[in-house]
């Protein structure tokens, strides 16, 4: 994600961060300029993005069936030698996962056609199935995005339509999920962002401070993608966060990035180690956004409208804490 002048090379990449417990998936764009030269390879094309799903959907059913297993932990590649016929448990968390990347990558591949921005299909980075079993997902851009419209256009449409995804994958894994009494309830928590909070309450119904939610594995996906979701809407650099507040409101977009990074420091001091790595990535990257040759075009009302939105999603998906760990 190095924001260099004069968009010479802007890229936009699915980071992963992987904290001892657990691999987090970041979905993003990767925008290259100077390979929209002449027509891509068959295998670039068409080849290397199945190739890829197909094995991202085996290392998310994977990821799902060790889950959902309940004998005694032996790792991953154990439990499945021994057990393959349980894979299939992992459907659910691996469909709901996949539908929810898939639909954002597509909205910035839509996007970007729309807008006439070369890009290549979806590229899903298989990962191990020891948490969720992939790295998230990338498309190419193989061309600038030199005009403000359709940089906020390809930068707010992925994380708005996943973000619609995953909340109705939360609701569907409510559901399904179960409530336990805190004294049973051990292993990996998850944050509750405010947006979450409201969700359990609506569907679940008021619990009490002794009960906790043991989400379905639909609900876990959803989670995953909601928190993705405001990761990939922190206003830094070349983040979707990053596009939007540039497209929004220009050179304010590195102010913004500034203020950012130590409220990531201090969060990963007093709360999850995480963010130390988010903060020394997002100086890595570049802080701030190139720009763009048409700065002054007006984005619209209802361009501005949605902008508000999306920053509306980061404060009712983020989450502070994202993991902690109850032995």
């Amino acid at each position: 994600m190095d924001g260099l002048e004069g968009n010479k090379d802007r890229r936009i990449r699915s980071l992963a961060d992987t904290n001892r417990e657990q691999d987090i998936v970041v979905q993003a764009v990767d925008v290259e300029e100077g390979g929209g030269d002449g027509e891509p390879s068959l295998f670039s094309k068409w080849t290397l993005p199945i190739v890829l799903f197909l094995l991202t959907c085996f290392t998310t059913l994977w990821a799902g069936a060790y889950q959902a297993y309940r004998g005694p932990a032996r790792g991953p590649v154990d439990f499945l030698l021994a057990s393959p016929e349980t894979i299939w448990q992992g459907i659910p968390f691996a469909v709901a996962l996949l539908f929810i990347l898939t639909t954002h990558e597509l909205g910035h591949y839509l996007l970007s056609r729309i807008h006439r921005v070369p890009a290549s299909l979806p590229l899903f980075v298989p990962g191990p199935p020891h948490f969720i079993g992939t790295f998230g997902a990338i498309i190419r851009i193989r061309g600038p995005i030199v005009s403000r419209l359709a940089l906020f256009d390809i930068g707010v449409a992925g994380p708005l339509a996943g973000f619609i995804v995953a909340v109705g994958a939360f609701i569907v894994g409510l559901n399904l999920s179960t409530v336990v009494e805190r004294t049973g309830s051990f292993g990996l928590h998850l944050g509750e962002p405010l947006l979450l909070k409201f969700l359990a309450w609506l569907v679940i119904g008021p619990i009490s401070p002794e009960s906790d939610i043991v989400l379905h594995p639909i609900g876990f996906a959803a989670w995953f993608g909601l928190f993705v979701t405001s990761l990939n809407l922190l206003p830094i650099g070349q983040l979707d966060g990053g596009h939007v507040a540039y497209a929004l409101w220009g050179r304010w977009q590195r102010i913004m990035a500034f203020i950012f990074l130590p409220i990531l420091l201090v969060l990963g001091y007093v709360g999850w180690p995480g963010w130390f790595l988010w903060a020394f990535m997002a100086g890595l990257w570049g802080l701030g956004h190139p720009p763009v040759m048409d700065p002054g075009t007006p984005l619209g009302r209802g361009r501005t409208v949605v902008g508000w939105i999306a920053l509306a999603v980061f404060v009712v998906t983020f989450v502070p804490v994202p993991f902690s760990f109850h032995p």
